[in-house]
């Protein structure tokens, strides 16, 4: 066994494979503190520029694994089946996924995390409702989904600390860009919590982590293989993030727009991803996905929806905080909408409050964008495009100056951009 830490990064920089023995000496002596920083700064670097192979990967993601508690779901009494998003801009599907992918039989054990920069995170938005709790104990988050069938909260420490360890450090030492490192990250969080099936959404386009294709197409492929290494039945589509999602992007607004499509209504391309990845879990978890539609629009995916926010202290009934300034965006020109720039939206969302650039940064519930028109409308001179919501007026400045070149019209209708990009299973 490597008992020199240093040998362990020349291995890496020299692009010879990690060794088993390497990995769980460097992973448990970095989690346990005998490991400095800068030592494991060095081999992530050397990660970034001379990747992992297959089995070196699998060894990485166990051993993250293994560095904490792993989650028996057993006692549910459903099928259990996740969904995991890389990001994007207006990405709120996960609030209306679970309570329908459970109100057709399945159980959703749905771990989220809180947004950084231009994407946000499910548990900011669900926490503009009054009351909604986002930390649970094990106890508690079991407690929650044997009796609704699904749960949304917070991971737990417990979990995988050696990812939480490395991905702080990741974070400011450039090494977050890396396909191996980001699959072995999700995927040891998403395996350890329990799960038996998983489908995976990787968003691609302007708004999303990896804007390019083939970056996507990897990370998907790395992932699924990930799953399957480690006994969970796993499927990612690749869905399109050029331009938001729906017309909401900010936590109370996206919550409004969620409630929405759980009613039968809201945007069709939101309802549309909703249903695609619904329809991959169900089949993932032994269920006909043809019951999907009808559980969205019968009220039944509503029904869990009240049950979740009332078991984990919410009240679905509050009104949600509204901002003290709203301003529109005028089009300049008449014509149709070609082009919303997904990441340029995120980026104004998140100037005017939506959004952290620090982890512990706080988040305005009201803040954000409503994208009155988007690609393929039909618009007018001076028709307000986009309305933004904020709690300072100081802001506005910032947010209009990031949509600058955001904003393409045409004098005819764009082709439209396919929703699901491809599929990996």
């Amino acid at each position: 066994m490597a008992t020199d830490v240093v040998d362990v990064i020349r291995t890496k920089r020299d692009g010879a494979p990690l060794s088993d023995e390497q990995i769980r000496f460097f992973l448990d002596g970095y989690t346990a503190g005998a490991i400095a920083d800068e030592q494991a700064a060095a081999l992530l670097m050397a990660i970034v520029f001379r990747g992992l192979d297959a089995r070196e990967l699998t060894t990485w993601t166990a051993t993250m694994i293994a560095s904490g508690a792993r989650l028996d779901l057993s006692s549910v009494g459903r099928p259990t089946v996740d969904k995991h998003s890389t990001g994007g801009v207006g990405d709120k599907v996960s609030l209306i996924l679970a309570p329908l992918v459970s109100a057709c039989g399945a159980a959703v054990p749905q771990l989220s995390g809180r947004g950084l920069g231009h994407t946000g995170g499910t548990l900011d938005k669900l926490e503009a409702i009054p009351g909604w709790r986002a930390d649970l104990s094990t106890d508690e988050m079991l407690a929650v989904l044997r009796a609704t069938g699904a749960v949304i909260c917070a991971a737990g420490g417990d979990l995988a600390p050696a990812d939480r360890k490395l991905y702080a450090l990741r974070d400011v030492t450039g090494t977050v860009e890396a396909i191996p490192l980001i699959a072995s990250s999700i995927m040891a969080k998403k395996i350890a919590e329990g799960t038996e099936s998983l489908v995976l959404d990787v968003k691609v386009g302007s708004g999303a982590f990896l804007p390019a294709l083939d970056m996507a197409r990897d990370l998907a492929e790395t992932m699924v293989g990930l799953g399957r290494a480690h006994g969970v039945r796993t499927v990612a589509l690749v869905t399109d993030m050029e331009h938001p999602l729906g017309r909401a992007c900010g936590n109370g607004l996206e919550v409004i727009e969620s409630i929405e499509v759980l009613q039968g209504g809201g945007p069709a391309d939101v309802r549309a991803v909703t249903l695609a990845l619904a329809g991959e879990m169900l089949s993932l978890a032994g269920i006909d996905p043809a019951a999907a539609p009808s559980a969205l629009d019968d009220g039944r995916a509503m029904a869990v929806f009240d049950q979740l926010i009332r078991a984990q202290g919410g009240d679905p009934d509050a009104p949600l905080e509204q901002a003290e300034f709203v301003r529109t965006v005028p089009c300049p020109t008449p014509g149709f909408v070609h082009r919303l720039d997904a990441r340029a939206v995120g980026v104004a969302a998140w100037r005017l409050g939506a959004g952290r650039a620090r982890k512990e940064d706080p988040v305005s519930a009201a803040a954000g964008i409503v994208c009155l028109a988007k690609p393929g409308d039909a618009i007018t001179e001076g028709q307000p495009l986009l309305e933004l919501h904020t709690e300072d007026e100081a802001r506005f400045d910032a947010a209009v100056a990031a949509l600058t070149d955001a904003i393409e019209i045409g004098p005819e209708p764009p082709e439209p951009r396919p929703l699901i990009v491809d599929r990996i299973a």
